[in-house]
Order: structure tokens, then C-alpha cells, then sequence
């Protein structure tokens, strides 16, 4: 319990500190970040000032991250979760508060993502405090220690390098969509916003099937591992088609609520009724995924949102003149199918190893 403890703290430490030091960085540079990005000059402005609020969020996000993990890795699911949700329920009504009744644009909008950000940070902070007595802190107890960080970083590499390389693929993919003009940006960009938000009951699914198969894998038991899996892929196609139907019907109505003109609403609901089918095939990766991720494969996790990454970015390119603006919605899509075949593949690949595996062990013991 000690050594979690002082991997929790480390790295909470380390992390949050490198973050805040890239938040201070960035807000000084913000204007320049938006220009490299092909920004339009009207929305500069507006750009850099929802930038520099929304790299307040950096550092309670990573800190946020590292107690998720911990917490995770204890076999608690359900806080993170919790933790989310309190910030996505925020985050809306903040959204409408600032934005609808007060006004107060991109500027609120980014507002009110930070302000939700900080209460699901600070909720799962205090929620470990008074939970789990091993890991308060406590000043006359030794933080870091070489061997826990040197085995924090070990498993953090991979997804820190993935997500690197996904932010800089991200800003590829806003220079790219920064081409098609205000009207479509607006539309685009809120409709992400809405999006992160519907998406989140499959990603902590997903993430619940890594931490229960991590926890069957740990006791030996492969076969009610595999039944976990089983199991999530018939409830999350029940997630994935409810999401589907609700963002089919009503997404044009989401996005209305952040002020936007008619054209943009328009633009936004296109892009939600092409990407809607593609749903369920997320949620399977993100099922699949958690089986990968609970049986220590975090690697082969990364270069697949990497490869996936590329598939999105080569897709926005390579179709544009087929599908012009809604390319992005198409291009996501293609690129959640190359995510799903390589889990799959990955899958059938480990199972058969450990079936070899099995069967060479079987004819040794004869």
C-alpha cells in the first residue's frame, strides 16, 4: 500500500508541476499557436482567449489522470466514473449559463470546461482522502522513490508518447479545418465539444472492462476474463445504438444551444447524422481495448490510437474533393474501423499464442 502511495504522490507532483509550468508556457504564446494554426483573422482573437483559459485545465487535468490510474489500479472503477460524470453534468450547465444567459461566447464556453475540470479534479482528490487512509498524504512519510517512479514510468511511457504524438496529429487536424472558414469551424468545433461529452459512457466502459479483466487476469482466471469481454460487447452495442439514436435526433438542438447561426447548426447536424453509425463501432474498440489494456498490453494500445491517428489525418487528406467539409465526420469514422480491426487482430493474435501456449504445455506434460 506504501508504494502505491508514493507512486500516486510522485507522480502527481512530477506531473502536475511539468503541466502547469506547459500551461504558463502556452498562455504566453497563444497568439502566435493560433496564427501557425491558419486561424482565421477575425476569430484570432477569440481563438487565443479560448486557448489561454482552456490551458488553466492542463494541470488538474494530469493530476486528475493520476489519481483515475491509482484508483483504477486499486480496483475502483466507480469514483472515476463519478468524477466524470460531476464534470460532464457541470460542464453543461455551466455551458448554458455562460453561454446562453450571460453571453459570454468562446470565453465561457472555455470557462466552463476549466471550472468542471477543477470540481472532477478536486472531487477525486478529496474522495481518496477520506477513503483510502494508505493513500493520504502525509508529510513525515517518504515521497519519491526510485524504484516505483522508475515502475510508474515504465507503464506511462507508452500512452504518454501516444498522446503526444495525438496532440500534435490534433493540430494538423485544426490547421486542416481551420481551411473550410468561420461557418464551419464554429460548427465543427462545438459539435466536438458536444461529442467528447456523448462519447464518455463508452470510454469509461471501456475503461471498467480493462480494470475487471485486469482484476481476473491478476487471479488467474482467463476464462471469466473472456466472459467480461463477451459481456461488455453486448452491453455496449446497447450504449452505442442509444447514443446513435439520441445524437441522430437530437444533436442539431445541442448544438443550438451554444448560439450558433443557422448555417453552422446546419454544417454541425450533418456532421452528427454521418458520424452516428460509426458509434458502435467505437464502442467495440473501446471493449476490445479494455480486454488488450487489462491483460498489461498497453504498447500495442498506444501505436493503435497512433495508426489510427494517421488513418484520420491521411483520410481528411486523401478524401476532401469527394466529401468537402464533411470529410472530418467521414474521415473519423474510417478511422475508428482501423482502430477496431487492429484490436481485433491483436486479439486473435495473443489468443492463439496462449492457446499454442497451452497445447505445447499439454503435450510437455504427457
Amino acid at each position: 500500500f506504501w508504494e502505491m502511495r508514493e507512486t500516486l504522490f510522485s507522480f502527481a507532483f512530477i506531473l502536475g508541476g511539468i503541466f502547469l509550468l506547459v500551461s504558463l508556457l502556452g498562455s504566453v504564446l497563444t497568439t502566435s499557436i493560433v496564427t501557425i494554426l491558419d486561424t482565421p483573422e477575425k476569430l484570432i482573437t477569440l481563438a487565443s482567449s479560448y486557448l489561454k483559459i482552456m490551458l488553466m485545465g492542463v494541470p488538474f487535468l494530469a493530476i486528475y489522470n493520476v489519481y483515475s490510474g491509482v484508483l483504477r489500479g486499486a480496483g475502483d472503477s466507480k469514483a472515476p466514473f463519478v468524477s466524470i460524470l460531476i464534470s460532464s453534468l457541470a460542464n453543461v450547465v455551466l455551458d448554458i449559463l455562460f453561454v446562453v444567459v450571460l453571453r459570454k461566447g468562446v470565453a465561457g464556453a472555455a470557462a466552463a470546461t476549466v471550472i468542471s475540470q477543477i470540481a472532477m479534479t478536486l472531487f477525486l482528490v478529496f474522495y481518496t482522502e477520506r477513503t483510502y487512509s494508505y493513500l493520504k498524504y502525509r508529510l513525515d512519510k517518504k515521497i519519491f522513490e526510485q524504484k516505483n517512479m522508475m515502475g510508474g514510468t515504465r507503464f506511462g511511457v507508452p500512452p504518454t508518447i501516444q498522446a503526444s504524438i495525438s496532440s500534435m496529429g490534433n493540430i494538423i487536424l485544426q490547421r486542416f479545418m481551420n481551411g473550410f472558414g468561420e461557418q464551419t469551424i464554429a460548427a465543427i468545433t462545438t459539435a466536438y465539444r458536444v461529442d467528447s461529452v456523448i462519447l464518455l459512457p463508452i470510454v469509461n466502459f471501456g475503461s471498467g472492462v480493462a480494470t475487471v479483466v485486469a482484476q481476473n487476469i491478476g487471479a488467474e482466471n482467463e476464462e471469466r476474463a473472456k466472459r467480461t469481454l463477451k459481456i461488455g460487447l453486448i452491453i455496449i452495442t446497447i450504449i452505442s445504438l442509444s447514443i446513435s439514436l439520441f445524437i441522430f435526433l437530437f444533436g442539431e438542438y445541442l448544438l443550438a444551444m451554444f448560439g450558433l447561426s443557422a448555417d453552422s447548426v446546419g454544417i454541425g447536424k450533418t456532421f452528427f447524422r454521418t458520424l452516428a453509425p460509426f458509434y458502435i463501432i467505437y464502442g467495440f474498440s473501446m471493449v476490445i481495448r479494455g480486454y488488450i489494456e487489462g491483460n498489461g498490453d498497453m504498447v500495442f494500445s498506444s501505436v493503435a490510437g497512433v495508426i489510427s491517428l494517421f488513418a484520420r489525418i491521411a483520410g481528411c487528406y486523401l478524401l476532401v474533393e469527394l466529401f468537402a467539409g464533411n470529410v472530418l465526420a467521414i474521415a473519423e469514422g474510417l478511422s475508428w474501423i482501423v482502430l477496431l480491426v487492429l484490436y481485433m487482430v491483436r486479439y486473435w493474435k495473443n489468443n492463439s499464442k496462449k492457446k499454442n501456449g497451452a497445447d505445447q504445455t499439454s503435450i510437455s506434460s504427457d
